[in-house]
């Protein structure tokens, strides 16, 4: 077994509670609806009632929620995550879906394949291997099919300095083996197995520094509902311009397979 990826298990189930409880909390979840209906807003979904939807490293299922609530509702899912507390916590809250353990650095579809995959915030868990993660999931994904990232990026020298430094100093995150993208890096691992990007936002700025880690930052979420959709007003402003690539400490990013 990898030491890195056993390690990341560890950490992961060491956690998994206080992760859980602060994404429940008010001010985390209205950001992540005005991101997910902003992201989704131009966007008119191909996806089929039915569709077999892939949430590879999923946590407490997250993405499916989202594909549920932006994209399609009746979806066939499957999902895993390599920590045992986090898949207890995701089958706890959604009986009777496909919920498994498994190892995304040694995924095997076993001869499946997906419409959509959806990936909130997994690859920078296994940094060293995420090319071969990618290229891994991008097969199981058939032509035409549409894979959606979120990862936290930089893409300046002061925002790699400031996440290094988060890293080090917070126990939330293991700095041994998880870091944040040098976007152009992240994008060439999917244009290398020949996926086309489809659309890319920067929303990792004020609103998402302030709510989004509320379980790491609890000091920086002040506030309420006014103060989100104001900083998140802001935020859009440079979703897609070079200051919003620039600065952001996290992209989206919507790929096709041919």
């Amino acid at each position: 077994m990898n030491d890195k990826i056993d390690r990341q298990r560890e950490h992961f189930n060491q956690i998994s509670d206080k992760y859980s409880a602060a994404r429940k909390g008010s001010n985390h979840l209205l950001l992540k609806k005005l991101i997910w209906t902003h992201f989704f807003s131009d966007k008119q979904s191909s996806v089929a009632s039915g569709a077999r939807l892939l949430e590879p490293m999923c946590g407490m299922a997250e993405g499916l929620a989202i594909v549920r609530n932006y994209v399609q509702p009746n979806v066939d899912y499957y999902g895993f995550d390599y920590s045992d507390n986090m898949v207890a916590l995701a089958r706890e809250q959604h009986p009777g879906l496909r919920i498994e353990w498994q190892d995304a650095t040694r995924f095997d579809p076993k001869g499946e394949t997906f419409d959509f995959i959806i990936l909130i915030g997994g690859l920078h868990h296994v940094f060293e291997q995420s090319a071969e993660v990618v290229a891994r999931l991008c097969a199981a994904l058939a032509p035409g099919g549409v894979f959606v990232t979120f990862e936290p990026t930089q893409n300046t020298w002061l925002t790699r300095k400031v996440r290094e430094r988060i890293y080090q100093k917070n126990d939330l995150f293991d700095e041994q083996t998880e870091q944040g993208f040098d976007l152009p890096d992240l994008d060439a691992m999917f244009e290398q197995v020949g996926m086309q990007r489809v659309d890319q936002v920067y929303p990792g700025l004020l609103a998402y520094v302030l709510y989004y880690n509320p379980d790491a930052f609890p000091l920086l979420n002040r506030g309420g509902t006014l103060a989100v959709r104001a900083t998140f007003a802001l935020d859009r402003l440079f979703w897609r311009n070079w200051i919003g690539r620039k600065l952001s400490f996290a992209t989206i990013t919507m790929w096709r397979k041919p």
